[in-house]
């Protein structure tokens, strides 16, 4: 059920009586950085979730029926609104391992594989195959905006512009991208996030690809101090990529490819003039769903 702040600890001692699984409060919060961060919104209702064992049905029932007479009391009490209780049955599952059914191997272009460690597959004739666990990281592969880049990649390699090219990859998440660079051709690699989680997943993706050797990842951000680049990947958001722009430019070497995505197509004119800005030349676009890649080169 949804409560007013005030009325939280209240309505969870009442609902703590009946729920032998124990009680959770989710707070009200609201999206912030294009849906990437949440921050606790104390005008907004709190939910107040009660674990009740259902392997018998009639007792299940009677303790809701309970719960809903003593939640009405509080009214008495003239605390401000809180919702109906509801309920709903949920089925036990090994959580640790029940999310992995949502990611299959996935081909992306014509050569590139995502395959989730934990799924099988034998490499086909002419493919690239990517061994991935994204672990607490960003970059599965699944979402439009890594497809994009992927496919981007891809590109790149056709055009033997990666062949022993130094890619950086800013806000790595998984590193599912630059080590997918160096799957396809390119030399040296790095690898920058400011999360430890995602050097943690990075550095083991790299291991579980052989290329632990080449991958070199860090904590922090712009400026990496390792410039120039050939490549300068960035599936961030439009707000990050319109803030870093300057940046993102002294990364690339002359003739050098910056491939940006994590761009909505509301926000993709305001990524473009902050890119012109900067120096950047725009060279190539392509969408997926409601999501866009933007390559760039320097201007002059």
């Amino acid at each position: 059920m949804t409560a007013d702040l005030e009325a939280v600890e209240a309505v969870s001692e009442i609902l703590s009586r009946f729920a032998a699984g124990g009680t959770s409060v989710e707070p009200g919060f609201e999206l912030r950085e294009e849906g990437l961060a949440a921050a606790v919104d104390p005008s907004r209702p709190a939910t107040v979730r009660a674990y009740v064992p259902a392997r018998d049905p009639v007792a299940a029932e009677a303790a809701a029926r309970q719960a809903e007479v003593a939640l009405g009391h509080l009214q008495a009490f003239g605390l401000r609104p809180i919702g109906e209780l509801r309920t709903r049955l949920v089925h036990e599952a090994d959580w640790a391992e029940a999310w992995k059914a949502h990611f299959p191997v996935l081909r992306v272009g014509r050569r590139l594989v995502i395959r989730p460690t934990w799924r099988r597959r034998r490499p086909r004739p002419g493919e690239v195959v990517l061994a991935l666990d994204p672990g607490m990281a960003f970059g599965t592969g699944l979402h439009p905006t890594t497809r994009l880049c992927l496919a981007a990649l891809e590109r790149l390699a056709d055009e033997d512009r990666l062949d022993g090219a130094r890619v950086l990859d800013v806000g790595c998440g998984s590193g599912i991208l630059a080590i997918a660079a160096g799957l396809l051709g390119a030399g040296e690699l790095v690898g920058l996030d400011t999360d430890p989680i995602a050097i943690e997943a990075t550095a083991a993706n790299a291991g579980r690809n052989g290329l632990a050797g080449r991958l070199d990842v860090a904590l922090g951000s712009l400026p990496s101090g390792r410039g120039p680049f050939g490549v300068v990947l960035a599936n961030l958001i439009a707000s990050l990529l319109v803030r870093l722009a300057p940046l993102l430019r002294a990364e690339l070497g002359p003739g050098g490819r910056l491939l940006a995505s994590g761009i909505v197509r509301d926000r993709e004119a305001e990524v473009r003039a902050a890119f012109e800005a900067a120096g950047l030349r725009l060279v190539g676009r392509e969408t997926l769903e409601d999501w866009v890649v933007l390559a760039a080169e320097p201007a002059g």
